[in-house]
């Protein structure tokens, strides 16, 4: 069964892939989010002529083989472009099996609980805090994530006093029954890292993701060493030398690879196997309603050393408005706080027709093919 055909669906936020092979079969994936007209590009100069012509069975092979290729050009692009072949082949395996993604990876269909991620900054402790009680109540979230300080911001909050009074507050309206996290996304040094992060304590907070520049492993490291609460990171990482002194180190008490970002499954699975080994949990990043959380889903019941919880972002339409319409059957449905990976082959999800008719089509193939 070799690749004849891969087709990429894009616009500048987000991107999908579909496999064809020789007989016919396909499956679908998606590219990371973000610049994703770009990554197409990458994916079509970069991915497809390794792809073509081979074995769509043997994932694991494609994906060792197309950065050795490409070892001239090992960052960030690559490896998003190369998510969206990994992950439409892990669908078209799943679909000639009758088996979800998550079986294949050895685990069970079922429920995974969500913790409730606020991207925005632009609102006030107050509002943050009555749209997360609201969300609560309607949907039975039993954990939240809020964003501190300011995005890169060199030791400064996103206004002053914010998250001051942000911490404090939520915990007083959510109440003790429920786990709160924060996210500094490369806010801090390590000196007021630490400071911020003994002020979340205070507040019962479990989780401070990325607290400080997420390169600078050794400040990460210093905080993670000087708090009790759990230093996390690594969302921005998709080298493997980079994973491997991060873990080897511990410069962060939980790792958070993005499927997205990290080319796909098999090296997200890498990852994630790596930080077993060392006795560390593995929260993964996903930060929007595009297949990433799907993704993070099916890992999540299938590896052993699978976080409390999956990243559920709460944005709508007024934030992401490229997020609407992407699916026919959204498999995003939030009952008691807790998201389903169904036993529907593959990823269970459709893309829209109607949104693959707006998108950018591009198309690599075998010369057989065109013909």
């Amino acid at each position: 069964m070799k690749i004849q055909r891969l087709e990429t669906y894009s616009n500048p936020f987000v991107g999908f892939v579909r496999v064809v092979t020789d007989d016919g079969a396909e499956g679908w994936g998606q590219l990371s989010n973000y610049h994703t007209d770009i990554t197409a590009t990458v994916f079509h100069r970069q991915i497809a002529p390794y792809a073509l012509g081979r074995d769509a069975s043997d994932i694991a092979a494609l994906v060792e083989l197309i950065p050795e290729r490409e070892h001239k050009f090992p960052g960030s692009y690559l490896y998003r472009a190369l998510t969206g072949l990994d992950t439409a082949l892990w669908d078209l395996k799943g679909r000639l099996a009758g088996r979800s993604v998550c079986e294949l990876l050895g685990g069970t269909p079922g429920p995974v609980r969500a913790y409730a991620s606020s991207m925005r900054r632009d609102i006030t402790p107050e509002a943050e805090a009555d749209r997360l009680e609201a969300l609560r109540d309607r949907f039975g979230f039993t954990a939240f994530k809020f964003r501190v300080g300011s995005e890169c911001g060199h030791d400064r909050d996103e206004w002053p006093g914010r998250t001051e009074a942000i911490a404090p507050l939520v915990r007083r309206r959510l109440g003790d029954g429920v786990d709160l996290l924060a996210d500094g996304n490369s806010c801090y040094s390590p000196q007021t890292a630490i400071s911020v992060g003994r002020m979340l304590q205070d507040s019962g907070i479990r989780h401070f993701e990325e607290p400080c520049p997420y390169w600078e492993l050794e400040w990460t490291k210093q905080v993670a060493d000087a708090l009790a609460l759990d230093v996390t990171g690594g969302e921005q990482d998709c080298y493997m030398p980079i994973w491997r002194q991060m873990i080897a180190m511990r410069t962060v008490d939980v790792v958070q690879p993005d499927v997205c970002y990290m080319g796909g499954m098999v090296r997200t699975l890498e990852v994630a196997r790596l930080a077993e080994a060392a006795g560390m949990p593995c929260t993964p990043h996903c930060a929007n309603l595009s297949m990433v959380t799907l993704f993070t889903m099916h890992l999540l019941r299938a590896i052993g050393n699978a976080g409390p919880y999956v990243e559920f972002s709460i944005e709508g339409a007024d934030y992401y408005p490229w997020q609407e319409g992407l699916f026919r059957n959204s498999p995003y449905a939030v009952v008691d706080g807790h998201v389903t990976v169904s036993d529907a082959p593959g990823w269970g999800v459709e893309i829209a027709p109607e949104w693959l008719a707006s998108a950018d089509r591009q198309v690599s193939s075998e010369p057989a093919a065109v013909a």
